[in-house]
């Protein structure tokens, strides 16, 4: 008896019961039915390749468990920073149970410092990250889109900024600027003004990376498509071609991360950095820079293992990212 789709059939298969229907999609020898594989959404296939790679998973769980403890010291530092209230009985301490990671010279719980100093260390490289994408995005999106003078004016705005030395432009504008009374904003803190500097320094990289893709893909049919249905420019620019270049995009913001805290913990280390009462990794270097070589050498390691470790993660989740994010690998 034949049936069309979606009806039901007798089963003629030899001593079965007469009589007895079954549902198209149901072989008659009892087998399962055949299911067509259900089609994978980008974002599935991004995940699929990210959860791949171990260390960058690995990576961003160490990243994420170490920034909610430093960013609520209160509730994880086993003391509190009082700098009215000086310990100095218990300075000099090395590592014990009362005190992992040692006490400094002034009786300090260097656990506790380390939390506080992670904190702004972490914040700087975000928030740097975050702004001087933004900035570079907008510039080289900009500059790839429109072509012409455009492209010409804010190219050789980026080769301008490239070649300024950025170490000692944050040098000179921390000495002249940092705890200076400002008109509209005050007093500006030192970790304010870092993260202002190295986002107007360090957008350079990714305004390029962005320019080179947009030149490309604005001439893709999609975007003629969207032009001729009448988009205008903002709505190409951002809903149909910026999509398209994100992976470049976070990648280059996990890398960023990993410089601004580089950068600004050498800055701290030569004393141009973060300052007192403010505790960065680089300041808390400085700080103990006497103290290679002798029997409190404790202070230098433990500050120098949580940047590198910090450091190693960003890195890592930098290359899980950019695997995950390649239109172009062939790990599904």
């Amino acid at each position: 008896m034949s049936t069309s789709s979606g009806e039901v059939r007798a089963l003629e298969t030899p001593g079965a019961p007469r009589g007895l229907l079954l549902p198209d999609d149901v072989p008659p020898s009892g087998g399962a039915p055949v299911l067509e594989p259900r089609a994978r959404s980008q974002w599935e296939l991004i995940l699929r390749r990210f959860l791949r790679h171990r260390l960058a998973v690995i990576s961003l769980i160490v990243l994420v468990v170490l920034y909610i403890v430093v960013t609520f010291p209160h509730i994880f530092a086993p003391y509190a920073l009082n700098p009215k209230n000086l310990p100095l009985s218990a300075a000099n301490h090395g590592p014990s149970l009362k005190h992992l990671f040692g006490t400094d010279e002034l009786g300090r719980d260097q656990t506790t410092r380390i939390m506080y100093a992670a904190h702004v260390s972490m914040t700087i490289g975000i928030m740097v990250a975050i702004f001087s994408t933004i900035i570079g995005t907008l510039v080289g999106a900009t500059a790839g889109y429109f072509g012409g003078w455009v492209d010409q004016l804010l190219m050789r705005i980026t080769d301008l900024f490239l070649i300024v030395p950025g170490i000692a432009v944050i040098a000179i504008a921390m000495t002249g600027l940092a705890n200076r009374h400002f008109p509209i904003v005050g007093h500006v803190s030192t970790v304010t003004l870092i993260i202002a500097i190295m986002s107007i320094l360090f957008w350079q990289t990714i305004a390029r990376v962005v320019r080179g893709l947009f030149l490309s893909i604005k001439e893709k049919e999609f975007v003629d498509a969207a032009r001729a249905s009448g988009a205008k420019s903002g709505r190409i620019m951002f809903r149909h071609i910026l999509p398209n270049v994100v992976g470049p995009i976070v990648v280059n913001a996990t890398l960023v991360v990993a410089f601004a805290i580089l950068l600004e913990s050498a800055l701290s280390f030569l004393g141009f950095g973060v300052r007192p009462p403010a505790v960065s990794l680089g300041s808390m270097l400085s700080q103990s820079e006497s103290a290679v070589g002798t029997k409190t050498a404790y202070l230098i390691y433990y500050p120098g293992l949580v940047l590198l470790l910090i450091v190693l993660c960003v890195n890592f989740l930098g290359d899980g990212l950019r695997d995950a994010l390649d239109p172009q690998s062939v790990k599904h």
